[in-house]
């Protein structure tokens, strides 16, 4: 730690500063997603690249990069579009641009270990210097690589005329690291914070002292827009993925919860669950989903009815999602860092809002001592048990209105004499969201900037460390902290005999990273009542044909098998956890598509894995995407379920075109299939009221040559068509 700080006040010259203090040589440590500082970055890369004497070795993580439009008609959509949500003064990242070129220099290194999700695929150098590593080691692996500066967003309030520091979006690693190189006997790091104005500020373990940093940069240069994800859409198979998934979280459990469509869907689900109940149920029973039944998953494990207790949030990564649950008043249940009270109220001795009977009941469960001494006395006024300002006199305690109690609790006269003091009083410094770093809409943004009181006090970012393990010396209250705990993250494809595949291909190509997913899985398996769910879809199309996402066997693994629990796709939940690999492909099988349903059978049974006279049951052949469509299509259940559940970045214009869009993109995937619609395309249908206003929006109202006639006419074809 600094007593104070320098402060800079220009981009170029914090990086001569960084040069000066760290040497030629950078070996620069940068949070994953939105804690990177663009700007100064991007200085400091362009100064290493223009100088072979100079190098730069940046280790980070899920470098955000804006869409890239892969044709004319991608750029024709997306260009004003990126413009709107991103700002005309968004920096994008110099080295990654230079990576997708080619033209990364000699003496730059980039090394993650998570990639933006699809974006490396076939970029070499991203590929080579990716790194697998479990969220929660980051922090250790980087020790050995001797940081010597560290670059990151902050963001400030001035209170008071005193200003303070969060590491806001990114506490993950920082700390973790820069207290793990105090250990082995490193030299502390440069360390630079990049004040954003526009950053929303969280308090408790985010909040830094000045003196943390070597240096804050203050220059509104960096007050750039921040990179906000676009809402998406979710289709019918994805909602059904979300509604069957829904059914599995307890009231009064913890959540953990991902990023994309399926978590949307299932976010949707919940909401639905509490909101409009005799609906949700309705399309749970149009699903076939037998979710109430006595003896089912569910019922065993999870439940249908509204959140009376609500959840807790212990999740790596803080998102929409938990916005949305904490508005609906469903993130609810707030966790105390205190052994005893957090036990009084799993035992339900107690509730937040004391009743009556409160110190007795305290009392009996450990969390009120026989005798309150000053330490005793700064607990119980940290929790809201006793009011601030509370003094200590001897055997007394003086409150603020002037009051006494005894701070003899022995007797069941003093502790009635408590109970009348107690009562209606609230706990306080109860939190109910934890994580590891934010990331999301505008939205979410604006909607943490503007959270006060309470609600500001009880959502916590803090480190990885401490999110994604049970580690660290406090394993016995984060267990009861987390009971119920249900872990719900995605992925690519699974075997039928329980393995997961989420972050790369068999041919060793990264799409993503493992992040957090092996540590939230082997925690499902190590808290009492806990489940690890991964949620996929069945079937994927590539190269124009249909694929099954459940397979034999696959030649990566994210998640070994030895690890299965709970896996959910469109057409139900399959229960692994402690079963036999042929009960596991029995399972597996009946969440299958029913199209690929033979063929994963025949190769069990090839294997020695499943018996030879096991027959698909009639009912599995009813998996199949037309009957899933049909089923969330009624009149009262369609309208539950639109296209953007949680609203939508684009325009009424947009919205329009983006069926027809992806519509000339699937056909794409196949020249035979794009060339038969060019074809259909020199004879088109009516063209719908709007055109001319859609294709305005594409900037095809006035072709100019052929190319743009010809894209003209394939887009009237697909609006055409629907």
């Amino acid at each position: 730690m600094n007593t104070s700080p320098e402060w800079i006040t220009s981009v170029d010259a914090c990086v001569e500063r960084i040069f000066a203090m760290a040497g030629a040589e950078l070996r620069v440590a940068a949070p994953l997603g939105l804690g990177k500082p663009n700007v100064l970055l991007n200085a400091i890369y362009r100064r290493v690249a223009g100088d072979a004497s100079l190098r730069l070795d940046l280790y980070t993580a899920l470098s955000l990069a804006r869409p890239q439009p892969k044709s004319d008609l991608e750029r024709r959509f997306l260009e004003p579009f990126l413009v709107r949500h991103f700002g005309a003064d968004y920096p994008d990242l110099d080295y990654v641009a230079a990576e997708h070129a080619g033209t990364l220099p000699a003496n730059v290194r980039i090394r993650e270990f998570y990639l933006q999700s699809g974006a490396m695929l076939g970029i070499a150098s991203a590929q080579r210097d990716y790194a697998s590593l479990n969220y929660t080691h980051v922090a250790r692996d980087l020790v050995e690589r001797r940081i010597n500066v560290i670059v990151q967003l902050v963001a400030a309030r001035q209170e008071a005329g005193q200003v303070r520091y969060s590491l806001a979006c990114n506490p993950d690693v920082t700390i973790d690291l820069l207290e793990q190189m105090q250990a082995a006997g490193i030299a502390r790091p440069f360390v630079v914070g990049v004040v954003h104005a526009d950053l929303p500020f969280v308090g408790n373990e985010a909040e830094v002292d000045a003196g943390f940093f070597s240096a804050l940069l203050f220059d509104q240069a960096c007050r750039h827009t921040l990179f906000a994800l676009p809402r998406e859409p979710v289709d019918a198979a994805e909602y059904a993925i979300g509604l069957h998934a829904s059914t599995l979280v307890r009231d009064g459990g913890t959540l953990q919860i991902g990023i994309g469509a399926l978590s949307d869907a299932l976010v949707h689900a919940l909401l639905l669950r509490q909101r409009d109940n005799a609906n949700y149920r309705n399309a749970l029973a149009a699903l076939g989903a037998d979710a109430a039944g006595e003896g089912s998953l569910s019922a065993r494990i999870g439940g249908v009815d509204g959140f009376a207790r609500g959840l807790y949030g212990a999740s790596e990564m803080v998102m929409d999602g938990f916005m949305h649950l904490a508005r609906a008043g469903i993130l609810a249940r707030r966790v105390y860092a205190d052994f005893a009270i957090e036990q009084a109220l799993e035992d339900g001795r107690i509730e937040e809002t004391l009743h009556e009977h409160a110190a007795d009941a305290l009392h009996a469960s450990g969390a009120l001592p026989d005798r309150v001494d000053e330490r005793e006395l700064a607990r119980l006024m940290k929790f809201g048990i006793l009011p601030q300002n509370t003094q200590l006199y001897g055997m007394a305690l003086r409150l603020p209105d002037g009051s006494s109690l005894t701070a003899d609790l022995s007797s069941s006269d003093a502790r009635q004499q408590w109970n009348r003091a107690l009562a209606g009083r609230k706990l306080r410094d109860g939190r109910y969201l934890r994580g590891a770093f934010y990331l999301g809409s505008s939205e979410f943004y604006a909607w943490l900037r503007g959270l006060a009181g309470d609600d500001f006090d009880g959502l916590s970012m803090t480190r990885v460390s401490d999110i994604n393990q049970l580690y660290g010396g406090h394993e016995a209250l984060d267990a009861l902290q987390r009971r119920g705990a249900r872990f719900f993250n995605t992925c690519m494809m699974a075997t039928v005999l329980g393995a997961a595949v989420s972050d790369a291909l068999d041919n060793g190509q990264v799409v993503s990273g493992v992040g957090g997913q092996y540590n939230f899985v082997a925690m499902a398996h190590a808290l009492e009542g806990g489940r690890s769910v991964l949620m996929l879809r069945s079937t994927r199309t590539h190269a124009g044909k249909l694929e099954s996402n459940i397979l034999w066997n696959y030649g990566h693994t994210t998640i070994p098998r030895h690890l299965r629990d709970i896996y959910v796709t469109e057409y139900g939940i399959a229960d692994l956890r402690g079963k036999s690999d042929e009960d596991c492909i029995i399972a597996m099988l009946a969440i299958t598509d029913a199209r690929f349903q033979n063929q994963l059978a025949a190769q069990a049974k090839a294997a020695g894995k499943l018996r030879r006279d096991f027959v698909t049951p009639a009912r599995w052949r009813e998996n199949t995407n037309k009957k899933l469509s049909l089923a969330l299509s009624s009149a009262q259940i369609a309208p539950l379920f639109p296209a953007f559940p949680f609203g939508s970045d684009f325009s009424a214009e947009e919205l329009r075109l983006l069926p027809a869009l992806v519509k000339l993109k699937n056909v794409s995937a196949s020249k035979l299939g794009l060339v038969a619609f060019l074809l259909k395309s020199l004879f088109p249908q009516s063209p719908p009221a709007d055109a001319e206003t859609l294709l305005a929006r594409l900037n095809l109202h006035q072709p100019r040559n052929l190319g743009e006639r010809l894209t003209r006419r394939m887009v009237l074809a697909a609006l055409a068509a629907g």
